[in-house]
């Protein structure tokens, strides 16, 4: 039988407390009602137009609050592996209710676990579409590099609100 010291025990829960507290934001928003085809479109619509300003092709996609897509745009000459990402991204985002970058910051600090979450990408270009305080569902984007899918998935959503 193996033996553990209680300052191994209390070094290990340390450790697990202080990687938790990668994800540990503000209290994460509640969930709303679904986004509507009309909102979606806005978003959409404003995320397309910044990509087009800077010459990127993307992949949008907007999804529900459980990932369901309801609307998705592939601007000509973006690449078909978007198509997949931006899909994962929109996913994340809506389901954990945080954005993608959040599990980016939790593996650059070494938070590992992270990579066993279901439907959690860290790639930056997901974010919750939040209104009233709730998340009514999810944005992604992908085509360029992630800063600039960031960016216009920023962009989208500074137009629904």
């Amino acid at each position: 039988m193996r033996r553990f010291s209680v300052t191994a025990i209390a070094a290990s829960i340390l450790f697990a407390l202080a990687s938790v507290s990668a994800l540990a934001q503000a209290p994460l928003p509640g969930v709303g009602n679904p986004i509507t085809l009309e909102q979606a479109r806005k978003v959409a619509a404003a995320t397309e137009a910044e990509a087009k300003k800077n010459n990127w092709n993307m992949v949008i996609v907007i999804v529900e609050p459980n990932g369901t897509p309801v609307y998705y745009l592939k601007m000509d000459g973006t690449q078909y592996g978007s198509v997949k990402v931006a899909m994962d991204k929109a996913k994340s985002s809506a389901l954990y209710r945080r954005p993608t970058t959040a599990f980016e910051a939790g593996l650059k600090a070494g938070n590992t676990y992270l990579l066993q979450l279901a439907d959690a990408n860290a790639v930056p270009g997901g974010r919750p579409i939040v209104v009233d305080g709730k998340v009514i569902g999810g944005i992604g984007v992908s085509g360029a590099t992630g800063a600039q899918d960031d960016q216009c998935a920023a962009v989208g959503l500074a137009a629904l609100n």
